[in-house]
């Protein structure tokens, strides 16, 4: 969707948004690429180490009996069928067969216990499951208690309570054009990871497809090309798998590369990089700083022509090694599940700043608001927003009105993430609203200590929240995993306290050091950084850490 340009100014200047009345995910990503010439869609390494390819036409074929099967048991048009799969060809099918019905996809996270599983099937109201054996097993403590669900389809055969999906597909007729949507009939609902909040059905219509492209290709460095073959260890239930990667390559034709990693092994994904030639990938930042831990990544060897990362700040110490280990730049991008890829770096279009997250992705208003809504000058903090209409926000919050209302202020989509913007236009981000400390009357983004930390030879991961304190509001207070073979101590802790003073200021370094066998994060791979507050602070107080 981007128009060719050898600047980003120039790329601005003759971008036009095409965004057609009618449009349907299933038939823009399958049935346009299945013309009986066997092009691949799907590189699926299997559990066992097994590889097998398949094509658009098998993709075309197989996702119009798994329509029909839904079909057939009264799933239609504006019904919410969840996919709980993980990352493989079921999970693209089944997407691809509810598209192709019109209904609404609601993807959910396998590794989800039953409480997570049970808020988002009744909120969404979801009138079919498509899962497998261990999707069932999560499902079933809170199964009764769906009312509204009353359709299980198991990838894994028949089991009580549930139903074959592939013996059903097998009887099943191949062919099932897609239904015609509008651009805007609802598609899909992600729901947010929680982090401020009880989690929020953000609906999707077709057109948020057409609305990433531009930054999806940006942080690719202006995919497609000749030869690309696309990867993330990102699962598919999250936007950043979903629609950052799987539905843009099937868009473009490209081949994804399919696997399911339970746990994510930097070894391993750099092998399996090497091994089959991934030319793309999306590696979010803690990804990025586990595989920083590995010996000599370069005896992998790659194929990689670029990585774009998002989902938290990069910051320079890993922009430097990916050059490093990779010998190319790591696109930062930014976005969330509401309004997700607007603000992008592509370092064959312009500089990329180190702790800059870019600079907005062509179509997209972006800009840094103060708390009266008017735009902050060069070096101010405020909350990034995003002007509406645009094609990849959300259509509303499902069943919650009040949310969706108070997520805009007039036009501006409110992001509740704190930024700034520099004098060249590149935005920066300093972090969510309840992240950011307030610390003797400074405001400190955890980012840039994080940064900093990463840089100490004996910090491994790391995190930055701010405390209670008595004196200066809030204290800065490091959370470190020291690498292997770092014995932690008070004397590691003053060397550490000292490498951030001196290389950042004294109103930045961490007052407090902490050392942790490892960080919680969300199932996207972000710090849980008020999870780290809660049990810390609790800790402080004299509680049971």
């Amino acid at each position: 969707m981007l128009p060719a340009a050898t600047t980003y100014e120039e790329m601005v200047r003759r971008f036009r948004w095409a965004v057609p009345e009618a449009f349907n995910i299933a038939e823009a990503c399958c049935d346009r690429w299945a013309d009986g010439s066997g092009r691949v869609a799907l590189i699926h390494l299997r559990a066992d180490g097994g590889t097998e390819r398949i094509t658009f036409d098998v993709l075309r074929s197989t996702s119009a009996r798994f329509a029909h099967v839904l079909e057939a048991y009264g799933i239609g048009r504006g019904d919410r069928v969840a996919v709980l799969l993980p990352q493989g060809p079921e999970a693209a099918l089944a997407h691809l067969a509810i598209y192709r019905l019109g209904a609404i996809a609601v993807p959910l996270f396998q590794l989800f216990g039953p409480d997570a599983l049970e808020f988002r099937l009744r909120d969404s109201g979801a009138a079919a499951i498509i899962t497998d054996d261990v999707g069932l097993a999560r499902l079933a403590p809170v199964r009764e208690r769906l009312g509204e669900l009353r359709l299980v389809l198991n990838a894994d055969g028949a089991r009580p309570g549930a139903k074959s999906l592939w013996a059903l597909a097998e009887q099943a007729n191949d062919t099932y054009p897609a239904v015609r949507t509008a651009a805007d009939d609802p598609a899909l609902i992600i729901y947010t990871s929680g982090t401020t909040g009880a989690p929020k059905g953000a609906l999707h219509a077709h057109r948020t497809l057409l609305g990433h492209l531009p930054g999806v290709e940006m942080p690719q460095e202006l995919f497609p090309q000749p030869g690309d073959l696309f990867w993330t260890p990102a699962d598919w239930a999250w936007i950043g798998g979903l629609l950052d990667v799987l539905l843009p390559s099937l868009f473009h034709g490209v081949p994804v590369l399919a696997h399911r990693m339970a746990k994510f092994d930097p070894e391993r994904a750099l092998g399996i990089m090497a091994k089959h030639e991934v030319r793309n990938a999306f590696l979010p930042p803690t990804a990025l700083r586990m595989m920083r831990q590995v010996v000599d990544p370069a005896r992998f060897g790659h194929r990689l022509r670029s990585i774009g990362s998002g989902g938290e700040t990069l910051g320079a110490e890993t922009l430097e090694w990916g050059r490093a280990a990779f010998g190319l730049t790591i696109n930062e991008f930014y976005g969330q599940t509401e309004c997700n890829v607007v603000v992008s770096n592509c370092a064959g279009l312009m500089p990329v700043r180190p702790g800059s997250m870019g600079r907005p992705v062509p179509g997209h208003d972006v800009a840094i608001l103060d708390a009266e809504g008017v735009p902050c000058g060069p070096g101010e903090a405020g909350v990034i927003a995003v002007r509406r209409p645009d094609p990849v926000m959300f259509l509303r919050y499902w069943n919650n009105p009040e949310a969706t209302e108070a997520k805009f202020r007039g036009d501006w989509l409110l992001t509740g993430d704190t930024g700034a913007v520099d004098d060249a236009g590149y935005l920066r981000f300093v972090g969510r609203d309840d992240d950011v400390i307030t610390s003797a009357g400074y405001r400190i983004g955890p980012g840039e200590v994080e940064d900093c930390l990463l840089k100490h030879p004996a910090v491994a991961l790391a995190a930055v929240v701010g405390l209670p304190d008595a004196l200066r509001t809030e204290a800065v207070t490091a959370i470190i995993v020291p690498r292997e073979g770092v014995a932690p101590g008070a004397a590691l802790a003053a060397e550490i306290q000292s490498f951030v003073r001196n290389r950042l200021a004294a109103h930045l370094y961490p007052r407090r050091v902490v050392f942790a066998v490892d960080l919680p994060l969300t199932a996207t791979g972000k710090v849980m950084r008020g999870t780290l507050r809660k049990t810390l602070g609790k800790a402080a107080a004299g509680g049971d850490p």
